[in-house]
């Protein structure tokens, strides 16, 4: 059991990637929409999702929010006050399941983490957070493997295409449309898009 999730959340202005097919206020919906399909499995998984945002938003998620810190500084001001297992679970991940959030939080090592895509972190999963610091930005994924051995910590890392999947680029739609089933695919979907072959690669297009 992990009794408590923590959520990184952007509400404002977020995915700016994703600027030349979503205007703003869409992204701004999207990111809502993928936020509630990842507590949906962290719920399932039988964790309690709390969302560090950087602005109060209208929910009735339990928050924490941090106007003047950066990411790290907000996680690692909270990871020394934890005294039980603790999964830090990224918002952008709306093909994130129960099982394979499960399957995190199972490990026998004292740290589990999933990479994400370009060296990122998308899952770390605590056993004794005081022991334990975060780093994101650039290449998380190996800084966050060499502060779990620093500190004496053995380290399970995790290949799961669920938790891997995060929607930062155009071309992540097509994972999203082709796997999801929450409330992020039904938000896209509403909006007009849908995937089409064009030579024989895959993408997303969207009717106006």
């Amino acid at each position: 059991m992990c009794p408590h999730a923590m959520i990184p959340y952007k509400p404002k202005n977020p995915k700016t990637r994703l600027s030349a097919i979503l205007s703003q206020e869409e992204r701004e919906q999207f990111a809502f929409a993928m936020l509630e399909d990842v507590v949906s499995a962290a719920r399932d998984a039988m964790c309690s999702p709390v969302v560090v945002g950087t602005e109060l938003f209208d929910s009735d998620l339990v928050q924490i929010t941090v106007k003047d810190a950066d990411l790290n500084q907000a996680l690692n001001e909270i990871l020394p006050t934890v005294e039980q297992n603790i999964l830090i679970l990224m918002a952008d991940l709306p093909l994130a399941d129960g099982a394979s959030i499960r399957r995190v939080t199972a490990t026998q090592d004292d740290v589990a983490i999933v990479p994400g895509r370009g060296g990122g972190t998308n899952v770390i999963f605590m056993k004794d957070p005081k022991k334990f610091h975060v780093d994101y930005y650039g290449t998380s994924f190996s800084k966050h493997v060499a502060i779990a051995k620093e500190a004496g910590l053995s380290v399970e890392v995790i290949d799961s295409f669920r938790l891997h999947t995060d929607m930062d680029e155009e071309d992540d739609l097509v994972e999203l449309l082709i796997h999801g089933t929450g409330r992020s695919r039904a938000y896209l979907e509403g909006l007009g898009f849908s995937l089409e072959s064009e030579k024989g690669r895959v993408r997303v297009a969207r009717k106006r």
